[in-house]
């Protein structure tokens, strides 16, 4: 059964962890990011962004198919379904087609409509018991169409969209989607530690996840970063597996051109992927407790 993020988001505050929300792109993913989550008992969110939902032929395909895999796989850790990025429309979508979490990216919107539309969802999400992510200045690079240059959020913004009673949110420090620059200048802490200290115990987002250094990770996490997003860093383990298992010409060997078998090296690069990420996040075995 699905679950809301807001009790694992609650108790990774309080634990001084992080959950991760790996992205999903088709069953392949969906699978090995549930069967790691379940071998290393850790709470998981999946991440659907809107072009993944669309690629998947749409958010309830993504919902039933989700939650039947979890029933046949015997998922017993707690799952929450998010959409990611998700616009006013999207959001919608995915409250009718039975996702338990949405995060709605107003951050294109002036503070003002931001906030009224904000304010508008977290009211449909309580009643159905469902968890909601807002975004405060603009996290950078691209993702599926929604591009940020990576600016630093106003930690009195932050407060305000926190005080409407959103379950997370996610604020710009310095942080960017897909691969990071050479010249990327790190995670803005200082802008961390004062939206911290405005918003309490509400559990902060860290998008853009890719790239970061381990350290800055776990100093994050000790600033109040519950949730982190992990994306670019699946799709290039699984594309790296998928180009050596043809490169090798295993394709051209018996029936290596089955795409159950062409599909299985990625699979488990992504496995891989997850278990390193979610052991670096701290949530190893906290399905447990």
């Amino acid at each position: 059964m699905l679950v809301s993020a807001k009790e694992m988001l609650d108790k990774a505050v309080a634990g001084h962890y992080a959950v991760g929300q790996f992205n999903i792109n088709n069953l392949e993913w969906t699978k090995s990011i549930l069967l790691t989550a379940e071998e290393l008992k850790s709470p998981v969110i999946l991440g659907v962004s809107e072009g993944a939902g669309k690629y998947m032929t749409g958010f309830k395909t993504v919902a039933a198919m989700v939650k039947a895999m979890m029933e046949e796989l015997n998922i017993t850790v707690p799952v929450a379904l998010h959409l990611d990025h998700g616009t006013y429309e999207g959001c919608k979508k995915c409250i009718d087609a039975g996702f338990s979490s949405i995060m709605f990216d107003g951050s294109k919107y002036p503070i003002e409509e931001n906030v009224a539309k904000t304010k508008e969802l977290i009211a449909i999400c309580r009643e159905k018991g469902m968890s909601i992510e807002a975004e405060v200045g603009s996290i950078g690079g691209e993702e599926d169409g929604v591009i940020g240059k990576g600016e630093c959020a106003d930690p009195e913004e932050c407060k305000a969209v926190a005080d409407l009673g959103v379950t997370m949110l996610a604020a710009g420090i310095g942080n960017i989607h897909g691969k990071y620059p050479e010249n990327w200048e790190g995670l803005s802490f200082d802008t961390l530690d004062a939206i911290q200290q405005l918003t309490g115990d509400m559990p902060l987002v860290l998008h853009g996840g890719t790239g970061i250094p381990d350290d800055m990770i776990k100093k994050a996490i000790s600033l109040g970063v519950a949730k982190i997003n992990v994306n670019t860093e699946c799709q290039l383990a699984f594309a790296d597996a998928t180009r050596k298992y043809i490169e090798a010409g295993k394709d051209l060997e018996g029936k290596g051109f089955d795409p159950r078998k062409l599909l299985a090296p990625g699979a488990e690069a992504i496995k891989d992927m997850v278990i390193t990420k979610i052991k670096l996040f701290g949530s190893e075995g906290k399905a447990d407790e």
